[in-house]
């Protein structure tokens, strides 16, 4: 890759193009990110959370603005967009007001007299290497509470959306931020893995597909500096019984199709007790069909394009792999004519351990519906992904679908509701789904140095 660019998912027009930090640029860049954390460690905790509370002022005045940039370089709608920015706000403030609590010394209990704390301090320079599909939040819950605690951070967008990168440096320019304290870089591969070597960087925090986190683990691992990663997902939906099919249907297409289905924490694998099976698959298919794309620019959009097209090649692909090989095509499993990375809501059923959508993410408007016989298997086949990130129970019983989510082999469940996201929920996964915890008091604990300062009698 010789340059970041805008390209409108739904023209496929390229509008813009960046090139490639210099080695240079690197290096001023960590040099100032070390210089800055020298005096951004000091600051009291208060004036740091003064300038994220300014920081979510910025984002909820510029919120217009932010929504049609990620709706022109990425493809959401304008309605979805708008909640995006909303919630990047949420978080700043909720650090802002929380941060300074959650950094307070913990009194230890200690034998032999004197006294003990466990004092939260920060660590140095980090680096986040951040995705496409929510180009605001996956910033946020990086940057926020490592702000805060006082660290500095080096920010390594995705290359498709370098005009959000660069609105998301100024809003911290114009907050009030020292210089140095947030620096957005325009890497390669290359200069990632040398940026992570690097002495002054003390961390890396990667949200993105499993194998760039394979890639940033080794490197982090050889160089022995902390890493944190939120990968792919795979989440199921789990439908015990239903007193109102259509509300928990209802529920399943918006898990399913928000973001054009482009979230790691979307409903994927939708597992049906037999007695729901078909009525639940034919209203289901119904509603997913019904679903038409639209310019995600124009107000009244709620279903836009996928964000380039080459991710929408590579969903056709995983959905024709599955009819090939016996799958059973409900609704959609074609590109829409025209132009753009736009993909038909799809609808599969039958599917087998043989094919792709069986074990691989379906980043997309691709749902995958499985009749399973008794609550067991229902189990047995939610836990048989090799990602672990979040998932749903649909139940009547309250007791039953609890249960069940003590039993999933994820980090996050939701009983009788998709995945949300707050502020203070914290974020995270298992098995290949990722390492460590975002949002929340969780997210102020992963790049710290938890001190412990003894006072003998």
């Amino acid at each position: 890759m010789t340059a970041y660019k805008t390209v409108n998912p739904a023209t496929g027009e390229t509008l813009k193009e960046f090139p490639l930090a210099t080695a240079g640029e690197v290096e001023e860049a960590l040099a100032a990110s070390e210089q800055a954390f020298r005096d951004w460690r000091t600051a009291p905790v208060e004036a740091r959370a003064k300038v994220m509370a300014r920081v979510a002022e910025l984002y909820r005045e510029r919120q217009d603005d932010l929504a049609r940039l990620i709706a022109t370089e990425m493809g959401k709608p304008l309605a979805q967009a708008r909640g995006e920015v909303q919630l990047v706000a949420d978080i700043y403030d909720y650090y802002a007001a929380e941060g300074p609590g959650f950094l307070k010394d913990e009194p230890l209990e200690v034998k032999g007299g004197g006294s003990a704390v466990v004092r939260s301090a920060p660590v140095g320079p980090l680096l986040g290497i951040m995705p496409w599909n929510y180009p605001y939040y996956q910033v946020a819950r990086f940057a926020a509470p490592n702000l805060v605690l006082g660290n500095t951070i080096l920010l390594k967008h995705a290359g498709s959306c370098p005009q959000s990168a660069l609105a998301i440096e100024a809003i911290f320019k114009d907050a009030g931020l020292p210089e140095g304290a947030y620096t957005n870089l325009f890497l390669s591969n290359e200069q990632v893995a040398e940026v992570i070597a690097d002495s002054r960087v003390q961390g890396v925090s990667l949200t993105g597909s499993e194998r760039a986190g394979a890639a940033v683990a080794e490197v982090a691992g050889r160089n022995l500096k902390k890493y944190v990663l939120e990968l792919g997902g795979s989440d199921p939906f789990i439908v015990l019984d239903a007193e109102d099919l259509d509300a928990t249907v209802k529920a399943a297409v918006g898990g399913r199709m928000g973001n054009a289905g482009q979230a790691c924490t979307a409903s994927k694998r939708f597992i049906v007790l037999e007695d729901l099976y078909e009525p639940f698959v034919e209203k289901f298919t119904a509603r997913m069909a019904r679903i038409t794309p639209g310019d995600p620019l124009q107000e009244d959009t709620k279903f836009g394009p996928l964000s380039s097209q080459s991710a929408a090649d590579g969903l056709i692909e995983q959905i024709q792999d599955a009819v090939d090989k016996g799958a059973t095509l409900r609704t959609g499993g074609h590109k829409v004519d025209g132009p753009g990375a736009f993909v038909e809501p799809t609808v599969l059923t039958d599917v087998t351990p043989q094919m792709r959508a069986y074990s691989e993410e379906l980043f997309g408007p691709a749902a995958v519906v499985y009749k399973v016989a008794s609550v067991e298997e229902a189990i047995e086949l939610a836990n048989g992904s090799p990602y672990g990130l979040g998932g749903s129970v649909f139940s009547a019983d309250p007791d039953k679908a609890r249960d069940v989510a003590d039993r999933l082999d994820t980090g996050m469940v939701f009983i009788n509701s998709v995945a949300q996201t707050q502020a203070d929920l914290p974020f995270g996964g298992v098995k290949r789904s990722g390492v460590g915890r975002e949002l929340g008091r969780f997210g102020m604990e992963e790049f710290v140095n938890k001190k412990l300062i003894r006072t003998p009698r």
